[in-house]
């Protein structure tokens, strides 16, 4: 590893980008020709061989899929773009969660044949949260049953997104060339080399209706954002390209509009001017900063966030983005979060699997840091003397149990350090022990992540498991409102206990999780108390009143209550709020939730029958179909306890032909099974 200064750019050609899409819409393929293209690497990883630069994990390149987000840095125009390639695998969210929550803008690729799919709209709304200006890349356009105008449809109805096309594509499918550029009215085509410079043709004669049609609604959409430019194009003056793109800048960092880009990154079409996009089009650092978010000044008190952890034989490296001020190696820094202070050991400038050491990091900068001890994702790190809290990072709830133990006794130290270390990297993977049984339970989003979580168990921590199938992660919850009154009393000799409480449960929207208050005046219970109450309130649903599930969608709230002022202690006030709560909850008409997941089926026409009849089997609720290229796409919602296995039956009933992809939706009561 070689110490070195990154060069010096300034922040206004500096972009913080995000690579995300569906699984399989071609995400890595076209993060591996934009380094080749910027002349990051020398030669072209294609994911199908296993040789992806970004997928360096040795369980990426078997697998043929992201499982982890990467970071590299490479130079175009004079521009210094720091990329994170996420993966689009519905287990591995959090990575694309974490990622959008430090990301100034996102490049968003979508399969030119399927558009639109599950991840890419789940992708598509967590950027809508955090404010994230977007790119759209239309890749694979040379592929049969591609249409590039579908997708751009499907974007503006199954998106909401007002699509800004400045791209047409120059042929289809196999007779794919290039793409007409709306703002530089000219056609570029591609010899299919990689790294191959774009030949500038005229636009062809049978196109330019097309184009001009086009161009007018890009101008018109543009323009909207220009006043002066905007009057003289009324007045009959065409907005010179430079107006244009300045323009159609400002409208997607407000977010107006999403520009359109076409291509097909495996044949090396489209790539260049999709850089050219990036630096044109999406905001440096603090450009388009969120609500509550620091301006990007070099020069204040720092205030960065950690929003990934990566634990090696060497320790941890965490990753962070620095809004504010300047991280340096030797810095000592507050965890705002955890409430303890870090040293900065050292610093790295990230390229995939390789790690350059520099010597600071200001705003704007993503970078990797060696030498914490205690931080983990979303915690805050600020300058001791100007304390601040960042806004954190939502975590998706598991929706999968495993069972795992140790193959020997002289493994379970080991196993517990392990596991610690994994869900110190993952904050979706959850570990905990089963009060009845005893047993270590690894929760997680999905099989697959499991999966990797226990392969990474046996290769990079070698320890060896035992696992049990997989189990869905059951809620409980209550379907109507009850009120109890509870006394804890106690004497045995010495200093009683004594507590009262009333406590009032009422059922919730789903994802409400569990909310506590109270109404406590006149000093019926000591305010010191409260905490106490909410402490046992939630003690008691975590493990349930029905079959130790937890309980979820509720508000409890402390009404009433009494206290003593010798045998009265926050321990005695936890113990009756717990047992007021079970009480409470058992009258509540309680009932056991299951976790329900979203489906898309894709199906050759003559299967549609078999697969609709088997999600009916599997208490499944279709909810629409749809026809992309020569395929059906069937949507429905599905119990996730009838789907483990689902692949397997899929192909045997369409002779390999089908496909299906799901991501969590919602819980819903559990039918009653004998």
């Amino acid at each position: 590893m070689t110490a070195t200064t990154a060069p010096a750019v300034a922040r206004t050609l500096l972009r913080n980008i995000g690579i995300i899409a569906h699984v399989d819409a071609g995400k890595t393929t076209t993060t591996e020709r934009i380094l080749f293209a910027t002349g990051q690497s020398h030669r072209i990883g294609e994911v199908h061989d296993g040789a992806a630069t970004m997928d360096f994990d040795p369980q990426e390149r078997a697998r043929g899929i992201t499982i982890q987000s990467a970071a590299t840095t490479v130079f175009w125009r004079g521009a210094q773009l720091n990329i994170i390639d996420t993966p689009g695998h519905v287990d591995f969210q959090i990575e694309v969660r974490r990622a959008l929550r430090v990301l100034d803008g996102a490049v968003v690729v979508f399969d030119g044949v399927a558009g639109v799919e599950p991840q890419t709209e789940a992708n598509w709304r967590l950027a809508d949260g955090h404010g994230v200006p977007r790119i759209a890349f239309v890749n694979k356009l040379d592929r049969t049953g591609a249409d590039f105008l579908r997708v751009v449809r499907m974007v503006e109805e199954r998106l909401g997104a007002r699509p800004l096309v400045l791209q047409l594509p120059w042929g289809s499918e196999e007779g794919f060339r290039g793409v007409i550029d709306l703002v530089g009215r000219r056609a570029l085509a591609w010899s299919g080399e990689p790294g191959a410079t774009a030949q500038e043709h005229p636009v062809p004669e049978e196109l330019r209706a097309t184009v001009d049609a086009w161009r007018e609604r890009l101008v018109d959409a543009a323009l909207e954002h220009d006043d002066d430019a905007l009057r003289a194009w009324l007045d009959g003056t065409q907005p010179p390209p430079e107006v244009l793109r300045a323009a159609i800048r400002r409208g997607t960092v407000a977010g107006a509009f999403v520009p359109v880009l076409a291509g097909s990154a495996f044949r090396n079409r489209g790539v260049q001017p999709l850089l050219d996009a990036v630096v044109d089009y999406l905001p440096a650092p603090g450009e388009a900063a969120a609500a509550g978010q620091p301006e990007a000044d070099p020069a204040g008190p720092l205030a960065a966030l950690a929003f990934k952890v990566v634990t090696d034989t060497h320790g941890a490296l965490i990753f962070t983005r620095v809004y504010r001020g300047t991280l340096r190696v030797g810095d000592t820094v507050l965890d705002a979060t955890g409430g303890r202070r870090e040293r900065v050991a050292r610093l790295y400038e990230v390229h995939a699997d390789r790690r350059v050491e520099i010597d600071a990091a200001p705003a704007g900068s993503i970078v990797a840091v060696a030498g914490f001890k205690e931080v983990l994702t979303g915690h805050t790190l600020a300058d001791p003397a100007h304390p601040l809290l960042l806004e954190e990072i939502a975590t998706p709830a598991p929706v999968i149990d495993l069972a795992v133990e140790p193959r020997t006794q002289a493994d379970q130290q080991r196993l517990a350090t392990a596991l610690q270390a994994l869900a110190r990297e993952d904050p979706s993977l959850r570990v905990r022990q089963d009060a009845e049984s005893g047993q270590t339970i690894l929760s997680g989003l999905g099989e697959l992540q499991l999966e990797v979580a226990l392969e990474n168990l046996r290769t990079r921590h070698r320890v060896d498991v035992n696992a049990g199938a997989p189990q869905v992660a059951l809620r409980e919850t209550i379907t109507r409102a009850a009120v109890l009154r509870h006394v804890h009393r106690k004497q045995s000799g010495g200093p009683g206990q004594f507590a009262e409480v009333q406590l009032r449960l009422e059922p919730l929207e789903r994802g409400a999780g569990l909310r506590f208050g109270h109404r406590i005046a006149g000093g019926a219970i000591p305010r010191e108390f409260i905490p106490a109450v909410e402490a046992g309130v939630r003690r008691a649903a975590a493990s349930g009143v029905l079959a130790g599930h937890p309980v979820v969608d509720l508000a409890a709230t402390l009404e009433d209550g009494a206290f003593h002022e010798k045998d009265s202690s926050a321990l005695a006030f936890e113990l009756a709020a717990a047992n007021a709560f079970r009480a409470a909850a058992a009258q509540a008409a309680p009932v056991v939730l299951e976790p329900v997941m979203a489906v898309e089926v894709t199906t050759p026409g003559d299967h549609v029958g078999d697969v609709i009849g088997d999600l009916a089997r599997r208490r499944g609720q279709v909810r629409g179909q749809d026809t992309r290229g020569t395929a059906t796409v069937v949507e429905a919602h599905v119990p996730l306890a009838a789907l483990f296995g689902y692949i397997g039956q899929l192909r045997a009933l369409t002779a390999g032909r089908a496909s299906f992809t799901m991501a969590f939706d919602h819980y819903a009561p559990a039918a009653q099974r004998g």
